[in-house]
């Protein structure tokens, strides 16, 4: 008998997406599932309330029991069979499958959508240059925003859901109060081209938000304090034009260029600490590991209301230390040289992976909320899946039968939003790596894509002028 269950038994090690293993090695039965190592899991990280986990053999997800994955791949049980476990977000968003609403009202193209952090706003900015904000309850206008002089092209809300800023193609920028759809103050002008990015400081850092950092293809980036209407740091360097910026969970700037190379700054002075460079051809695209958390701030899937500046400042920190764990915050770059580079920047100024395999030049590139993917848009017509911890390729999503525009990701991380010139919406499945839904609709090129940070909604804006809500 003794012989038969050492013969029905495989060893596994369990470990986290980081590489630490999760105990000692153990003998699990063959028959056991993804529902068993669940349990077996809590129980070894001693979990009170028990948490899902997804489990991932050799990057491929664990959906049946050890034995029929055993003969499907003809592993050989005799070795240590490495286990990834991965948390889970505790609730799914459904995917969205249906447009609930096409809405009229931008002249020209719509250019950039962006979803307020608590989901309930929607803004969007047009070659008609106005800015214009959405309720999403009645899916009908609020405000129509006027003041630029030219294109709209970039927009974002600060992570306290208390001011809005515009960029223009002539390089100015604007302040809206979201509850009026009125100017909170005067253009802010310093920026002699047009704006490429706009990221705030996470409000975990500053409470209430105030400050903001624009990038610029006149080589500058430029940080803004709402309070006093004006630029109180250029952060210059660049021989190039600045694509892209972000504002990290550790207060460093991140500016990508034209120049080649990504620049890390200190706030306070806005001295430069790094330079990264890998590149052979321009930067335009950055993404943080923490993205999603930075953007949120102190408002998750509950919905919960906050009663002080203090609070959400609080809770902010809670779900970004949450989040980041004992790692550093993850940097990803896309490149006009077909390639991306995976980055610990606060660790080492050489790139932690080369990321290979797109044939034209990468557009956009995003972390999954969860941190643990990395999905990239391209100008080759495909979306590619990597892991966001190594670096490694995970699986190519083909369907769009033209460049991929932009991505977005639903807040439980299982699900994929692109956007392209091929007029359609796709939603991939990450378990399943497959297209999970085909949305057309639009009759021209889709340039801007966005998922609801509740994840109840998506929005999308293009060439045809009109921005169409979908919904599950």
């Amino acid at each position: 008998m003794e012989v038969e269950t050492v013969v029905n038994n495989v060893i596994c090690q369990f470990t986290d997406p980081e590489g630490n293993s999760l105990g000692p090695p153990l003998y699990l039965p063959q028959n056991a599932g993804p529902p068993q190592l669940q349990q077996i899991v809590n129980e070894l990280l001693k979990n009170e309330e028990k948490l899902p986990y997804a489990f991932y053999i050799s990057n491929q997800e664990l959906v049946v029991a050890l034995e029929t994955y055993l003969e499907k791949n003809k592993v050989s049980v005799e070795k240590v069979l490495p286990i990834v476990y991965q948390p889970q977000a505790v609730f799914r968003i459904r995917p969205v499958n249906r447009c609930s609403a096409t809405i009229a009202g931008h002249s020209e193209a719509v250019l950039s959508v962006a979803f307020s952090p608590d989901g309930r706003y929607l803004a969007s900015g047009s070659g008609d240059t106005t800015v214009r904000l959405w309720d999403l309850n009645t899916q009908t206008p609020m405000f129509t925003c006027t003041g630029h002089k030219n294109w709209v092209l970039c927009i974002a809300w600060s992570p306290d859901g208390k001011h809005l800023v515009s960029g223009s193609k002539a390089g100015e920028l604007q302040c809206w109060d979201p509850r009026t759809g009125k100017p909170s103050g005067n253009p802010l002008s310093g920026h002699k081209k047009w704006i490429t990015g706009i990221s705030w400081e996470p409000l975990h850092l500053n409470s209430p938000c105030s400050r903001f950092v624009t990038a610029s293809k006149d080589g500058d980036a430029r940080i803004w304090d709402t309070t006093l209407h004006r630029s109180v740091i250029c952060l210059s360097g660049h021989k190039l034009a600045v694509t892209c910026v972000k504002w990290g969970g550790d207060g460093i700037i991140y500016t990508g260029s034209q120049d080649c190379t990504i620049k890390m700054w200190e706030t306070t002075q806005g001295k430069l600490i790094r330079e990264l460079k890998g590149h052979g051809h321009w930067v335009n695209s950055l993404a943080l590991s923490t993205e999603y958390v930075l953007r949120t701030g102190a408002y998750d899937h509950t919905g919960k209301i906050y009663s002080s500046p203090e609070e959400m400042k609080k809770v902010a920190l809670e779900r970004y230390n949450k989040m980041k764990g004992n790692a550093s915050e993850r940097l990803v770059s896309g490149s006009d040289d077909f390639t991306m580079f995976l980055w610990e920047p606060a660790v080492s100024k050489h790139p932690k992976t080369r990321m290979t395999g797109h044939q034209q030049l990468v557009n956009h590139v995003y972390f999954s909320p969860d941190g643990q993917w990395v999905a990239s848009a391209s100008f080759d017509k495909s979306v590619k899946l990597w892991n966001g911890i190594t670096g490694q390729f995970v699986a190519s999503f083909r369907g769009h039968v033209g460049p991929v525009y932009q991505i977005s990701w639903s807040a439980d991380s299982r699900l994929l939003l692109s956007g392209s010139k091929d007029s359609t919406l796709k939603i991939w499945d990450i378990r399943t790596r497959k297209l999970k839904q085909d949305l057309p609709g639009h009759e021209d090129e889709v340039f801007a894509v966005d998922w609801s940070p509740d994840g109840e909604k998506v929005a999308s804006g293009g060439k045809d002028r009109v921005l169409k809500l979908w919904m599950g």
